[in-house]
């Protein structure tokens, strides 16, 4: 009997592929190797720039053990079979697990095969396994380069960042080019000076059917944003247009047109991540943990399978395979007009895609979401949902929009227009409606307009005008960052949800409601990485030595070359920053202001609370303020104040106000009202209160940032606990709750917060 060793990166994926491989004429084991097994050595000179950048690694201790059970397992078997991920990373824990099985001398010149597939499926899988191929070096190689080079700017830049600013920050290679996107937006918003406009509308009707139209010409002049720049302005154009209507408008025009809308492309990684987070509300961490579950297999009643073809991608090709499948499916679902005459080609959007995937779509276009709904997850359900609906739809025929722009005289020179869609025959929109970015509309949207005719006078009933401000750019939601990441050319699509991930572990960033804000730290960092080493975060340069990285993976490029190219250069400006650039330089900014106290300079400077205003006698001089005003005397009437709230102590109003632990919403009252309210609200979690029963866990964040989770009820009930509370019993004590602990030595676990209870239960990861 033949025997055969395949080895994935996950528990979930080997327990699925074993039941595919596995005849009585050949037994096959399958194991994992719970993702990474060598990393560099945690040191300086990991990476030795003097010797062909070398590089040395050392076992991950968390998966020796994994290791060793592989290395035991193929003492009696005949075969090696690598079947780790279908990318780079992949490709190298491949080759990492044979240098590792070769010193321990388990591999004694057996074959080894690397097996790759996109979808964890029968077919498949058997198709790899027959018609496997040796470890792609060049893959490897440009991984090897890409981690060599993420150390070197680690290592190097990060005791310099301690020097000049303070201990504990780190830079990373494309991290900080992120983080330069955030600060650069964040200063876009603040330098921004809003213009007011008036718009003005009016309220007609025919039939009974009331509708608005836009003015867009007056006095035979075009009306454009800033035609009408204050309320005396607008108030005249209103009794204008009122005098000269008498009560009616006409039809001068009336244009009628029919418009074709395609569906959008098949999801790729960056793509997905933006549209959970439109839709579904999820961090581009949260879709990447759900899609894994989908790709590496759920147990759907009568089988195990891998739900979607592997997410990380940024091809938007579909398979021939999987197009007949999907055009079967749409024409026996929704009929034969519903079906293009051909399968729909998408081109690919990114200029350097990185491996010959297929885009993200589900293995089966008949097993629908409702029909296996009962095996999954909310969260697997919600983005298999997502996925299906949108590749179901990227191959059905277009929609259909008529659209009406009507044109409303009123009197010589002035005219109304209305505009109205109304959809003719659905198409793709019957199952999937993309979602939109901020300021964009979504035409999906119908706003019908009654029959009108060309030279009919209908009823005008009134003129609006509505005051209006411009406004800056919005602050980068994860699904806009993702975008600007991926159009940047920064990182590719295994990278953007750790990219998000560090920067805010670093405490660069905070989310709030959504929107990354830059912490006075991560200005600081930005700040003096635009500085002194402008090449290096330049969105240019992070893009063309990602080119590079994918020219070595090609064989284009040699990956000891491109690191030569990057060090040496880079060396040098460090050494020459690190003598030439005094810690004051970086974080203190000259102000056109003295001191009240003493009259000396006064300086913006980074305090171990962030930024403030501060004297540049200092120790002598000990006059310190907030940052928040030019003057302290002002610094009460610069408070934005909240719109529609008042204090519920005194009823004064309420403003935002900024104190040692960040910004916070107080009473414009203080000192008589001393009523503050945190704006980091607490998320719900869902779990009860295990100990009064009558709450729900929250996500809250301590004074000092870290994340913890208490009763809603707090005071009255004080239960917390450090780590992630999981709404399922304590199976060996009963405890109503267990909590997720994650360790960088053990991993995560499932564990009991009772102290004493010792239950642990270790938790699969990829």
């Amino acid at each position: 009997m033949n025997q055969s060793v395949v080895v994935v990166e996950s528990p979930a994926k080997a327990k699925t592929i074993k039941k595919y491989l596995e005849t009585k004429d050949h037994k096959v084991t399958v194991l994992a190797s719970y993702g990474h097994v060598r990393d560099l050595e945690p040191k300086s000179g990991a990476v030795d720039p003097g010797d062909s950048f070398a590089m040395h690694y050392q076992s991950i201790e968390r998966n020796a053990k994994h290791v060793d059970a592989i290395a035991k397992a193929l003492k009696n078997a005949d075969t090696l079979y690598l079947a780790t991920d279908p990318d780079r990373e992949g490709e190298a824990i491949s080759w990492h697990l044979c240098e590792l099985l070769k010193k321990k001398r388990g591999l004694k010149d057996k074959p080894i095969h690397r097996v790759v597939f996109n979808e964890i499926t029968k077919s498949a899988v058997q198709y790899a396994i027959d018609n496997p191929r040796d470890i792609a070096m060049d893959l490897v190689n440009a991984q090897q380069a890409r981690r060599a080079l993420d150390y070197l700017v680690g290592f190097t830049l990060s005791p310099l960042l301690w020097k000049k600013i303070r201990k504990g920050l780190s830079a990373g290679r494309v991290q900080s080019p992120a983080l330069r996107l955030i600060v650069e937006r964040e200063l876009e918003i603040e330098a921004f000076k809003n213009q007011e406009y008036w718009t003005i509308e009016s309220d007609v009707a025919s039939d009974s059917q009331a509708f608005q139209a836009k003015l867009v010409e007056f006095g035979g002049e075009k009306v454009e944003q800033f035609t009408v720049t204050d309320e005396k302005r607008a108030t005249e154009v209103k009794t204008t247009l009122l005098e000269a209507a008498n009560g009616k408008v006409r039809v001068s025009k009336v244009e009628k047109k029919q418009r074709k809308r395609n569906p959008a492309a098949p999801f790729i990684t960056s793509t997905l991540q933006q549209e959970a987070v439109r839709k579904l509300g999820f961090s581009a961490k949260r879709t990447m943990i759900t899609a894994q579950q989908l790709y590496e297999g759920i147990d759907v009643g009568n089988e195990a399978v891998g739900l979607i073809t592997y997410m990380r991608t940024d091809s938007t090709n579909l398979s021939q395979e999987a197009l007949d499948d999907l055009r079967s499916f749409i024409q026996s679902s929704y009929g034969e007009e519903n079906l293009p005459k051909e399968a729909r080609v998408f081109k690919k959007k990114s200029k350097s895609a990185q491996e010959a995937h297929e885009a993200i779509r589900p293995t089966a276009a008949s097993r629908m979401p409702e029909a296996i709904k009962s095996y999954l997850s909310d969260d697997q359900f919600k983005l298999y949902n997502l996925i299906w609906k949108r590749t179901v739809a990227c191959q059905m025929i277009h929609a259909t929009i008529n659209t009406v722009a009507v044109d409303l005289s009123c009197g010589e020179g002035n005219r109304f227009r209305a505009n109205g869609s109304q959809i003719a025959k659905p198409g793709f929109l019957q199952v999937y409606i993309e979602g939109t970015d901020d300021n964009k509309l979504d035409d999906s949207k119908e706003k019908l307009l009654p029959p009108l005719e060309e030279g009919q006078d209908i009823d005008l009933m009134g003129v609006r005008t509505e005051q209006h401000f411009t406004e800056p750019p919005p602050r980068f939601s994860e699904a806009t960052l993702v975008k600007s990441l991926e159009e940047h050319g920064i990182g590719r699509p295994s990278t953007y949800a750790s990219i998000i991930s560090t920067i805010q572990d670093r405490g660069y960033v905070t989310l709030t409601q959504k929107r990354f804000y830059p912490t006075d730290v991560g200005r600081i960092v930005t700040q003096f990485l635009i500085k002194y080493f402008t090449q290096y975060v330049d969105y240019g340069f992070t893009s063309a030595l990602e080119d590079q990285l994918d020219a070595v993976a090609c064989g284009e490029k040699g990956w000891v070359p491109l690191l030569e190219d990057f060090w040496q250069p880079f060396k040098d400006q460090t050494v020459h920053i690190e003598k030439t650039v005094e810690r004051k330089d970086v974080t203190q900014e000259a102000m056109d202001e003295n001191c009240p106290d003493c009259e000396k300079p006064l300086s913006i400077r980074l305090g171990r609370m962030g930024r403030f205003i501060g004297c540049t006698n200092y120790p002598d001089c000990s006059y310190t303020r907030n940052l928040e005003s030019s003057n302290p005397e002002e610094q009460a009437q610069d408070a934005e104040k909240l719109e529609g709230r008042t204090c519920p102590d005194c009823k004064n109003d309420l403003v935002y106000k900024r104190g040692p632990y960040g910004k916070f919403i107080g009473c414009s009252n203080y000192p008589n009202c001393k009523f503050i309210e945190s704006l980091n609200k607490p998320e719900p979690t869902n779990v009860d209160c295990p100990k009064c029963n009558k709450g729900k866990m929250l996500k809250r964040k301590s004074r000092r940032g870290k994340i913890f989770y208490s009763c809603e009820h707090y005071p009255k009930c004080k239960y917390a606990t450090w780590d992630e509370p999981l709404d399922e019993p304590c199976p060996k004590c009963g405890w109503p709750i267990r909590t997720l602990k994650i360790t960088k030595k053990r991993g995560p676990e499932k564990k009991c917060p009772q102290d004493t209870c010792k239950h642990t239960e270790k938790v699969d990861e990829a």
